[in-house]
């Protein structure tokens, strides 16, 4: 049992996780961006590694990704990161990727390192399900979970996808790329009882979310929220001076799980 398994087993619902760029908007600050987001109360991390096609991203991770590809940052710094942050933390701790970055780095080699630093799952946006066993039989080998991600047009594979699901699914919450919303309109509530008649793996709502009323209403509905680009444009509009920001904006939302 890894470290996400842990935390649904011992909390079961109202967890929030948050995503974040490596390396934006310095290297030398994720370690402690990571520090500050479990020290006000994130229960899990999403560090994503930074690409120069994002397919998924909307304009504000985008940017991240760039800015962050400029500095320098590359797969073994993100690998760095994980080490530093395992010497004082057990939070669990995913990475998010696009196959590309992965296959160049070779499978088997990439899903050793995760094992060897202490990162517990990844995301794969690109990887269809349909083509996701070549990554998942060696993620599995050194017990890394593959998240699954399921969208409002997975339809009729949805079961399908939930069924094989491990450490959590990730339900995306609308059509189209990473953002803020302000009006989810997905019948969320319907997918999650959909999921849950096959599957007892938890369910986290992610793409959107950003409001304290939106983090209350799907922690409602789900097992836990993922906020991502609202945290990305905290630290992009303070930087280094984001620590008290992301306290504040943090704070607002684990009120209403």
């Amino acid at each position: 049992m890894n470290r996400i398994n842990q935390l649904f087993s011992n909390r079961k619902k109202d967890i929030l996780s948050i995503y974040f760029c490596a390396g934006y908007p310095t290297l030398e600050g994720t370690v402690e961006t990571i520090k500050t987001l479990e020290k006000n109360g994130v229960q899990m991390i999403e560090i994503g590694i930074p690409f120069s096609d994002p397919i998924a991203e909307g304009p504000v991770i985008q940017e991240a990704n760039i800015r962050a590809l400029s500095k320098g940052m590359t797969t073994d710094q993100v690998f760095e990161i994980v080490i530093e942050v395992r010497k004082h933390s057990n939070i669990p701790l995913c990475l998010m990727t696009y196959l590309n970055p992965v296959f160049h780095y070779g499978y088997d080699e990439f899903f050793k390192k995760c094992q060897e630093t202490g990162v517990d799952g990844i995301i794969i946006p690109d990887c269809p399900y349909e083509e996701s066993k070549e990554v998942s039989d060696i993620c599995y080998k050194y017990d890394v979970d593959l998240i699954s991600m399921i969208a409002p047009t997975s339809k009729e594979r949805t079961l399908e996808i939930a069924a094989q699901a491990k450490g959590f699914i990730y339900l995306v919450s609308s059509m189209g790329v990473t953002g803020m919303r302000s009006n989810i309109v997905t019948d969320i509530e319907g997918i999650v009882e959909s999921i849950k008649t096959v599957t007892d793996t938890p369910v986290a709502v992610g793409f959107g979310i950003n409001s304290p009323a939106q983090v209350k209403h799907f922690g409602n509905i789900a097992d836990g929220v993922i906020v991502g680009s609202a945290i990305v444009n905290l630290i992009k509009e303070h930087g280094d001076r984001a620590h008290q920001p992301l306290f504040n904006y943090i704070q607002t939302l684990i009120k209403e799980l």
